[in-house]
């Protein structure tokens, strides 16, 4: 299924892009610190078995590999976990993204330093997003993660 954004997040997806990578990282990582208390308990097998593949592949990686092969399925480097994460559906990838985030609060994957702060240039998008209902925000992730890899 393909996702498109809608009016509403439209600007927010083209700020999004316009982040350096690590920056978008942190968006992602702060995206789901933001929508993990409304968030489903589980996805249905179909999207979770696959991404579960996908991102077994990050616990067998050190940290700094963990973060590289996040870098690589944002600037679609062709390997082997970026192309594993380009084969999946749009809800798969959002999967894979929110088990990155649930594997950093338990430490199996690498996290955001604690004394990190977002770029200045972040307010506006952060602003914007922060606007949106819950539906329009997993809409947005949606795209992100399909656009990605």
């Amino acid at each position: 299924m393909t996702y498109t954004a809608d009016e509403a997040t439209k600007p927010a997806l083209e700020s999004f892009k316009q982040f350096d990578v690590d920056t978008q990282l942190a968006l992602l990582w702060f995206g789901y610190l933001d929508l993990k208390e409304q968030l489903q308990p589980a996805p249905p097998e179909r999207i979770e078995v696959p991404a579960k593949a996908v991102f077994d592949k990050f616990l067998n990686l050190s940290k700094e590999e963990q973060l590289q092969g996040q870098r690589d399925i944002i600037n679609g480097a062709a390997n082997e976990i970026s192309q594993a994460y380009n084969a999946l559906s749009t809800n798969s990838r959002l999967d894979v993204w929110l088990m990155l985030a649930q594997g950093m609060e338990n430490g199996t994957i690498i996290q955001v330093p604690s004394d990190y702060q977002l770029p200045g240039e972040t307010d506006e998008f952060v602003a914007s997003i922060k606007k949106l209902e819950f539906e329009q925000r997993i809409n947005f992730m949606l795209t992100v993660v399909q656009e990605m890899g």
